[in-house]
């Protein structure tokens, strides 16, 4: 592909709810441009953006993927994203380094939860935008019912500025109301109507046409045109067009309009306020936006370059990490295909292969003149399953794919309970962990077994309690003799554990005393309601006798274990359950069905803070009732929920709770 000028650039995001089209149209966009040769089918598994294996068999986008083409004179970076939410990550990543969006809506649908999704993030960045009201050529469509609603939903900023010609089966095309082209004749008086609506919204981003529209006078076709390419640059004009992907039509004019409408690298801040200026004679700075593992060729690091050129065959620094890359070979991506480049100008998006250190938000510059762009904040991953390898031979490879498939998708995070020894896998849904799991299988050859995480549940007294342990044993020449008078008593919530010792009289020679203290601290791991981790208690060697030469460390040690675990069962030890602080976001309308779910989950709502339709419930609840909430939050919200949750601190957990979790633990023991 030729090399293009910063302002001959595009680089655009789809978004929109899952199966709105956003696949279809890159497909009719590649061909449209020449960039295919033929249209893939979402349904034939055969489209350029989707191609892995997971996305052919989900019928969907799971990843974002890079789709460039060329029109009119100028590249246009198409990043195809994924409209479910569990693969946000993907979505945020290609808003980071897009310069504008075509939001899809899919005619006979219309608005739905990942259109609001898609608004909310674009509001967010200030990113402008074009609509495609996509599948005009389908039943129930209606051009006009979903303009309405976008301007309900959105504001009178979304505006027509084509009109389609005819709808469903007779869909046949669309007219631009800025062409002075014949009109079907019967159109005229919508057409003419839609021009005055279109003349005025250009009019309000333009002082100058302001004057001229209130005074009467012409305005001319280019000037509506510069004022509709000013209001979409600041966000007071979004302009909306029919058509059908699938039927590639309307799918040329949205091109034109990208190219009208959408601001260069060279017009926008997408970097930020800390990014250096679009100047592909300036000092480097990219942003690596994307990394994909690749089991043959290793990782491949997808990056927009802020300023400067990315040259290939080169050294570069990575100021995120404070390491130096050496850098092969470049080359541009169409979905999983590979094209070598010479070098990547600013505002455009190129790849590398086998960089070292670099991962996802990584800022690639050059040492003498070290940058660091904002990085990538990716969403909270809220559900959280336990994974285990497979056979014996998937122990060893476990570890190391899972640390790849999080360098390929951020979103992800992987962690050791501690308490459970479980290794957790978190995501933002039970599919993406899924997928997640179908990519380690394929690309790494690793079986894995995902399971609902065990609760790190704990053990702690509720009173004080003295014991005595006397352990003797003779066996031929030395014996073994400990003594021991302990007294147990509850610490504060998270006092964790002491140990003291006020013996008088030397009944326990001092030597002894840090035995004792580590036969304690051995029984900690099994208590006896049970047999989890003993926290918040304190014990306090008090007495006890030696004998001069049968008493060791290790019969104190035995002493110390076998008094801590008698003493437990006289303390009215108590089952202890982990409660977590959570912030859950949910739309006015569902406010009654989730806190009345979560009454059922034992939580208690600590707050209700109303905000622009929203209202945000901060909670605390059991960490065993939230194990599938993403699941349940999403089902009681038509996926209109959010929640974010921590862990805060442990709880007795009710007695008639307590035998039933008590049996699992002894069943799960064997």
């Amino acid at each position: 592909m030729q090399r293009f000028s910063t302002e001959q650039l595009r680089n655009i995001v789809l978004l929109s709810h899952g199966g709105a089209g956003k696949t279809s149209l890159a497909e009719s966009l590649l061909f449209a441009t020449g960039a295919t040769t033929r249209m893939g089918r979402v349904e034939d598994g055969n489209t350029t953006s989707d191609y892995e294996p997971e996305e052919v068999k989900r019928g969907g986008s799971t990843q974002m993927s890079l789709v460039p083409c060329v029109w009119s004179d100028h590249k246009i970076n198409v990043i195809d994203t994924p409209g479910y939410a569990d693969f946000l990550g993907e979505v945020v990543s290609g808003l980071r380094v897009a310069d504008g969006a075509v939001v899809l809506v899919a005619a006979p649908s219309g608005i739905e939860v990942g259109t609001e999704h898609a608004w909310s993030l674009l509001n967010e960045r200030a990113t402008p935008r074009i609509v495609f009201v996509n599948k005009m050529d389908r039943e129930n469509a209606d051009f006009q019912g979903v303009l309405a609603a976008l301007q309900q939903r959105f504001g009178r900023t979304c505006v027509a500025t084509h009109l389609p010609v005819g709808a469903e089966s007779s869909f046949r095309g669309i007219v631009d109301l800025l062409s002075s082209e014949d009109h079907p004749p019967e159109l005229a008086a919508e057409i003419s109507a839609a021009r005055e609506l279109l003349t005025e919204a250009a009019a309000e981003s333009d002082d100058d046409l302001a004057t001229k529209y209130l005074e009467g006078e012409t305005i001319t076709d280019d000037e509506l045109r510069e004022a509709l390419r000013n209001g979409v640059a600041s966000g007071q004009v979004v302009p909306v067009i029919p058509g059908s992907a699938a039927g590639s039509i309307g799918v040329k004019e949205l091109l034109q309009a990208v190219v009208e409408y959408i601001p260069s690298p060279s017009g926008v801040a997408a970097g930020g306020e800390e990014s250096p200026a679009a100047d592909p004679n300036g000092k480097l700075a990219a942003l690596v936006f994307k990394t994909s593992a690749d089991p043959y060729v290793g990782r491949i690091s997808y990056f927009r370059v802020y300023s400067g050129t990315f040259q290939g065959d080169s050294q570069v620094w990575n100021s995120s990490k404070g390491q130096a890359e050496r850098v092969g070979q470049l080359f541009t991506m169409r979905g999983k295909n590979q094209e070598q480049a010479d070098g990547v100008p600013a505002g455009d998006i190129g790849a590398v292969s086998k960089l070292a250190v670099t991962t996802t938000g990584d800022t690639l510059c050059i040492r003498d003149s070290s940058v660091e762009l904002p990085g990538i904040t990716f969403p909270p991953a809220p559900h959280t399953v336990s994974v285990y390898p497979k056979s014996k031979q998937d122990v060893d490879k476990m570890s190391a794919s899972l640390a790849r498939m999080v360098e390929e998708d951020p979103s992800l995070s992987v962690n050791r309970e501690p308490d459970t020894g479980e290794m957790l896998l978190a995501g933002l849904g039970d599919v993406h962990v899924e997928v997640t799991e179908e990519k380690i299988r394929r690309k790494f050859g690793t079986d894995l077994v995902l399971q609902t995480p065990r609760v790190p549940y704990k053990e702690t007294i509720t009173s004080s309690a003295k014991v005595e342990y006397k352990h003797k044993k003779q066996t031929g020449g030395h014996g073994q003799y400990g003594h021991v008078f302990l007294e147990l008593e509850p610490l504060p919530k998270s006092g964790g554990f002491e140990f003291n010792s006020r013996v008088v009289g030397g009944n326990v020679p001092r030597e002894y005393f840090p035995a004792v203290e580590k036969g304690v601290v051995k029984s900690l791991e099994e208590g006896a309601v049970a047999g989890f981790p003993v926290v918040d208690i304190k014990v306090v060697l008090y007495d006890g006798s030696f004998h001069p030469v049968d008493s060791s460390g290790m019969s104190f040690e035995i002493a110390g274990g076998y008094a801590f675990r008698k003493g437990l069962s006289l303390a009215q030890p108590v089952l202890l359950e982990p409660i977590m602080s959570a912030s859950i976001r949910v739309p006015d309308s569902f406010t009654g069905d989730v806190t009345g779910d979560l009454n059922t989950k034992r939580a208690r709502i600590l707050g209700m803070t109303p905000e622009a339709g929203y209202t945000t419930i901060d909670v605390e609840v059991p960490q065993a009732e939230m194990l599938r909430y993403s699941t349940d939050l999403r089902s009681l919200t038509q996926g209109r929920g959010s929640f974010s949750i921590a862990f805060d601190h442990y709880e007795p957990v009710p007695a008639h709770l307590t035998t039933r979790i008590t049996e699992e633990a002894k069943r799960a023991a064997g």
